[in-house]
């Protein structure tokens, strides 16, 4: 990194053949943009994660004795090639990222489910990182429950998640409504699988007691943490596991009857419930536990909700999505358009994406969201095709933004009132008392789940974020609905008391602040505050020291772990945090800096021949420190907006 490299001398790319090779940059991206729209209007670009989801998949095959050879071997196929063998011999959370001890076990065990053999090279290098790590009972608490359903580990090494659960009542301090959305959609059909103790069919009876340091059997649960918080709830889960023996029969299969009464409405068609895979595995096994027939109409559906998760690959190798985000490619791409061209098929293909998008608005149910706003009327969208119950508050402020601005390109500004009154009104009645905004729900911050045996992951909330605050900031700005001004000066006043010291701002949901720095800025542009205000300029300041010397930003994931790290990426420049980099520097107004200049020639200089930028990279958490995320639209949008947007700026201040 070179933090004085912003000051260096740079051509503008709008000058002389410059301003030609911008357009045909522009050009091409758009085009390649375009050529991936679907015919009803909409992109989804693929959603990659680490290896646990597809390690997951062939595992559950084996668990349910539902085993497609075929797409096994495609599966294996993507595990061997995503194992890093040259360094660890593992698999880590994220491209780049150090070996991780549970993403390690399930792939080892899927490939050798799969018939890989263990004397193998790639089996015996994992193994031995493995072991060197402690062995699979130092795993996590979902990888130490997937292993107690297999039976390679006994269920004393896991923590205790009974199913009563389902029975307590709203005000005690542990109940279903207090977790975020994915993580209780996750965990009731999961009571159901742990309470009756539930035993995978394993029908070619593959083990991994070589990966254990000592035998599997005597191994017990590694959940102390250290905090008096956490020790607490070990006590309690002492106490619960004592208890269980005495829960009256009848009791249990009252809870068993109250979570499948939860679940089965939430199942949510073939896009699954929670539209996110875990939820989806789990009701699957826990409906086949319950006595479900395999032909079941509902156990059926369930499954092809899983199937349709599955991504094909041209070299014969095949993995599984976490989920799907059509919505959110779509409302990126289409405002990336609004910039990139104004022919007539950029309009025309503008305007089959926002019809598309206003057909998928929620209207009529009511989700889990209505316990914290039961008065609210729905209005929002998913982040997937269909998941009414949990519409998103990021996803719902873009698209409510974007179709006010397209009725205002169109001269129709009545057009799409009654959606974006809708969405607007659905989100303020979900603001948060600090002023905040999260993604699902208000004020979901019961921050003692964290410190539950079960949450070792500590990603069982879902509480007000800067980058979410950021666009509804922005989404609000854009609306300038006179109602809104209160809630908007306290979304402001959020974000002002997030801002960290050295002028970021974090960002839950993209790597890390520099994609939480770009969705603040581009909030507090579009909702109207003075670029020239100190703490802004701070902000910027911040952006310009961590800019390297080709141009680019980049930032690790490690930065999750380490803050040191913070907007840091060793010198290696990525299309989309430079996009994000340079796109916020431009809502400030600061289409002349140097910065700004030249992270837009490392974006014309990197881009792919057929238009596209590449970058193997995860670029966002699904849960920090845990579980990390890959968009590929990433690649294709954000810098063609960025490269847009600039050229747009440049011909305006010129005029």
């Amino acid at each position: 990194m070179n933090p004085s490299a912003s000051n260096t001398a740079t051509a503008d790319p709008l000058q002389a053949s410059a301003s030609s090779a911008l357009d045909d940059a522009i050009e091409r991206g758009r085009a390649a943009l375009l050529a991936r729209q679907q015919g009803d209007g909409h992109w989804c670009f693929e959603l990659e994660s680490d290896c646990t989801i597809t390690a997951e998949y062939i595992l559950m095959m084996h668990y349910m004795d539902e085993i497609d050879d075929v797409l096994q071997e495609k599966m294996a196929r993507y595990l061997r090639a995503i194992q890093v063998k040259d360094t660890h011999g593992g698999w880590p959370q994220y491209h780049g990222g150090a070996i991780d001890l549970s993403c390690t076990v399930k792939a080892y065990y899927a490939l050798k489910a799969a018939g890989d053999d263990p004397a193998a090279e790639h089996m015996r290098l994992a193994r031995e990182a493995i072991l060197a790590l402690g062995g699979a009972a130092k795993a996590n608490v979902f990888t130490r429950i997937l292993l107690a359903l297999f039976e390679q580990v006994p269920w004393r090494a896991t923590p205790y998640v009974p199913v009563e659960i389902m029975l307590l009542p709203r005000w005690f301090p542990f109940h279903i409504e207090k977790m975020s959305y994915w993580a209780r959609t996750t965990l009731v059909p999961l009571t159901i699988l742990c309470s009756l103790r539930a035993k995978a069919a394993n029908p070619r009876k593959v083990h991994i007691r070589e990966l254990f340091v000592t035998p599997p059997e005597q191994e017990r649960h590694y959940f102390i943490r250290g905090d008096l918080l956490n020790r607490a709830f070990l006590v309690l889960d002492k106490i619960g596991r004592f208890v269980d023996h005495f829960i009256p029969r009848r009791v249990r299969q009252h809870a068993i009857k109250q979570a499948e009464a939860w679940f089965l409405p939430r199942l949510n068609g073939e896009d699954g419930i929670g539209a996110i895979f875990p939820p989806m595995v789990n009701s699957y096994e826990a409906m086949a536990l319950l006595g479900y027939p395999k032909d079941h109409p509902a156990r059926q559906t369930c499954l092809r909700s899983i199937q349709k998760l599955v991504v094909y690959r041209n070299d014969g190798s095949a993995y599984c999505q976490p989920c799907v985000s059509p919505i959110w490619d779509t409302v990126w791409s289409a405002f990336t358009l609004m910039h990139a061209g104004d022919d007539a098929a950029t309009a025309e293909a503008i305007a089959r994406s926002t019809d598309w998008l206003v057909s998928k608005q929620e209207l009529e149910l009511k989700g889990d969201w209505a316990a914290q706003a039961p008065h609210a009327a729905p209005g929002g969208w998913a982040f997937q095709y269909n998941n009414a119950y949990y519409p998103d508050i990021d996803d719902t402020a873009v698209v409510a933004a974007l179709l006010q601005i397209q009725d205002r390109r169109r001269g129709e500004s009545g057009r799409h009132r009654l959606n974006i009154d809708r969405a607007a009104d659905w989100m303020i009645a979900l603001q948060s008392k600090n002023g905040g905004f999260a993604a699902f729900d208000a004020d979901n911050t019961h921050y003692h789940l964290n410190a539950i045996p079960f949450a070792d992951h500590g990603a069982l909330l879902d509480p007000p974020t800067e980058d979410v605050s950021g666009r509804v900031a922005a989404c609000l700005g854009v609306l300038a609905r006179p109602q809104d001004a209160e809630s908007l000066r306290r979304c402001i006043a959020y974000l002002r008391s997030t801002q960290l010291e050295d002028g970021s701002w974090w960002g839950r949901w993209g790597s890390n602040y520099i994609y939480g720095t770009w969705s603040v800025l581009g909030g507090l542009a579009l909702a109207g505050e003075d670029p020239r205000q100190p703490y802004i300029r701070k902000a910027i300041d911040w952006l310009r020291s961590r800019q390297h010397a080709d141009g680019g930003w980049g930032e690790t994931n490690d930065s999750y772990i380490d803050p040191a790290l913070r907007g840091s990426n060793h010198n290696l420049s990525t299309p989309q945090s430079t996009a994000w980099a340079v796109l916020a520097q431009l809502a400030m107004g600061e289409v002349q800096s140097d910065s700004v200049k030249r992270g837009i020639a490392f974006l014309m200089t990197h881009q792919q021949a057929e238009g596209l930028w590449f970058h193997p990279s995860h670029n966002a958490p699904g849960f920090p420190r845990v579980y990390y995320l890959k968009y590929h639209g990433y690649t294709a949008y954000f810098p063609l907006w960025a490269l847009a947007r600039y050229r747009h700026l440049s011909q305006s201040a010129k005029a």
